[in-house]
């Protein structure tokens, strides 16, 4: 492997998954930690050291560097939520919402990091890889589009959320999760300011363990506090019929 090579695909990652996007929190961390795990899923640990370094984990192989920048980007999402301290245990009902989101968040940055790659590659020679990283997103995106058109999330959202309540609020990136991310990265693109609500997410007491209509609420009040644009909590109780 390239001396640095990973380091290169970071950085590019990063720069793709928040390209034009505004940061608001006032929650953000000071520095980023990656590590490569050789077993497990990938995932933020809440390290209770009180530093302002967040902490993601990846489980990659070598060179993979279109599950890394997957990996990666849903990471970041997480950190860009203000879900990296200690205290950011995943808690239903509403868990499932931000692995929605922050799952968006990671295919939009694909999107962009394969046209970049594809342009001004970050090894000589290598624009060709732009097309397997543009190819590995859209593979995701035609199996989540599956799932959403099997589950009727395409035919009425609002339906949808309430005939699979139970099963939608487990609190992971569950299949009903994962099709909520396609509406939701169609969101990202319709009305690009959605993006930097996710800043607003998490600053209230309870975090995702409030009801759903609390929930938007409180996050709505959060990006006025920040100035954020309240578009995609407004869209999202629009959707699934939450006030």
């Amino acid at each position: 492997m390239l001396e640095g090579a990973v380091a290169q695909v970071i950085k590019r990652t990063r720069q793709a998954c928040f390209h034009g996007v505004r940061l608001v929190s006032d929650r953000q961390p000071t520095r980023l930690r990656v590590d490569e795990h050789t077993s497990g899923t990938p995932a933020i640990w809440l390290h209770p050291d009180g530093s302002s370094m967040a902490w993601i984990i990846v489980d990659i192989g070598e060179r993979d560097w279109s599950k890394l920048a997957y990996q990666l980007g849903h990471e970041l999402g997480h950190v860009f939520a203000n879900s990296w301290q200690a205290d950011a245990k995943p808690a239903a009902p509403c868990q499932w919402l931000e692995e929605a989101m922050v799952e968006a968040f990671s295919l939009r940055g694909l999107e962009r990091l394969a046209m970049d790659w594809t342009q001004n590659p970050p090894f000589a020679g290598d624009n060709a890889f732009g097309d397997a990283i543009a190819k590995y997103h859209e593979n995701i995106i035609e199996g989540y589009t599956a799932l959403a058109g099997s589950q009727g999330l395409t035919r009425d959202a609002a339906a949808w959320f309430t005939n699979h309540r139970s099963e939608i609020e487990d609190p992971r990136l569950n299949p009903f999760a994962q099709a909520m991310s396609v509406t939701i990265l169609a969101e990202y693109n319709r009305a690009p300011d959605c993006v930097e609500a996710l800043g607003a997410l998490n600053r209230w007491p309870g975090r995702s363990g409030i009801p759903v209509g609390d929930y938007l609420q409180r996050w709505k009040e959060s990006c006025a506090e920040l100035q954020a644009s309240p578009n995609l909590p407004l869209r999202l109780g629009e959707l699934l019929g939450v006030s």
